[in-house]
């Protein structure tokens, strides 16, 4: 997998271009998009070529489709039927069944991978994208890809952007993706557009960390989702259906003062928001934590990744929880399985460093 070509270098196309050129040396990498981002990215090094039309991809190893998803869906119905045996033709879109079905009226003879990154950015675009958008996040991939035999070569590829792959049906992944991530944006959206101004009033002049935790992607452009809205339209229902059921059973609690009901509402939420990975972008194979406590000094942390990196320990993960000034902070680290946190917790305390 040596010639990759990925058309559309926005924050998903240009994150996959910055983190294979990142992460080998070998790969070279063909871009196509507007004229003033090509410059961008082959400034950048991103890209090493420029493609003028994508007819020009198809006999790449890997085509990636990173555009919005309706554009997407239209290149691929043109590029599928010319691609050779060689070749592997992907994309990164939040609907899958529309590309399954289209794949079975084609007669092609490449190979077809759907894929779909779960991660992102409330921004867009070429200057958005982050080689490290894809570390520890699920990248979802087709089930109906386990038969084609150059799987694993595709998966070669998809282990160098840092994420964690999992295999899903095409048509489940839809009602699967509804939920987790259609419902969320909208209910974002809805959010927002029902706190509004009363009077001389703006409630959002009092709406803290937790309002806005809850509404970030309300800030995502509606191009992006325009398609997926689309194409995904009766699961995206259905789940905005399972919603008001769901609100209007806590309305009837309230109504009816039925506190003990809603209590039991509020443990059973409490229980599955447990359930969810911490340390993931996405919902699989959590990691494993290790917070250490720093003196807030020069250094610091480049005394704390060297000490690893020394021991042939590989970070996964790493935030900055809080610091204060004169004093010290606190790291959260991640490690790939317990085995490793532990060693890396004792190397650590025996350098000096306060951990838990």
């Amino acid at each position: 997998m040596k010639n990759i070509s990925i058309i559309g270098l926005g924050l998903i196309g240009g994150s996959i271009a910055k983190a294979l050129k990142n992460n080998s040396n070998q790969i070279v990498i063909k871009g196509f998009d507007k004229k003033e981002i090509l410059k961008e990215a082959l400034k950048d090094k991103s890209i090493d070529f420029p493609l003028g039309k994508i007819e020009e991809a198809k006999d790449s190893d890997i085509i990636f489709l990173c555009l919005p998803t309706e554009l997407s869906l239209q290149y691929f119905k043109i590029l599928a039927p010319v691609i050779n045996d060689e070749t592997i033709l992907t994309d990164v879109c939040g609907v899958k069944g529309a590309f399954e079905d289209e794949w079975k009226k084609i007669n092609s003879k490449g190979s077809y991978i759907g894929g779909h990154p779960m991660t992102g950015k409330e921004t867009s675009g070429y200057n958005s994208s982050d080689p490290l958008l894809f570390e520890n996040s699920v990248y979802i991939i087709s089930e109906s890809a386990k038969s084609d035999n150059k799987l694993n070569e595709f998966l070669e590829v998809i282990n160098l952007l840092g994420a964690r792959i999992r295999f899903l049906d095409p048509y489940l992944h839809d009602k699967v993706i509804s939920r987790v991530s259609h419902l969320p944006q909208l209910l974002s959206v809805a959010l927002v557009n029902s706190v509004s101004e009363n009077g001389n009033i703006n409630y959002l002049d009092f709406a803290a960390g937790g309002f806005r935790d809850m509404t970030r992607i309300a800030s995502s452009s509606f191009d992006i989702w325009e398609s997926v809205l689309k194409l995904n339209n009766k699961a995206i229902v259905d789940s905005i259906e399972l919603l008001i059921k769901n609100l209007n059973q806590i309305e009837d609690q309230l109504k009816t003062g039925d506190l003990k009901s809603l209590e039991a509402s509020f443990q059973k939420a409490r229980t599955r928001r447990d359930e969810i990975p911490k340390n993931t972008k996405g919902f699989i194979n959590p990691l494993v934590d290790v917070f250490i406590y720093v003196k807030d000094e020069p250094g610091v942390l480049s005394k704390l990744t060297t000490l690893l990196f020394n021991n042939n320990i590989n970070i996964k993960d790493l935030e900055l929880l809080k610091i204060r000034e004169g004093t010290g902070g606190t790291f959260r680290v991640s490690f790939e399985s317990e085995e490793i946190a532990f060693k890396a917790k004792e190397i650590m305390e025996k350098s000096g460093f306060a951990t838990k």
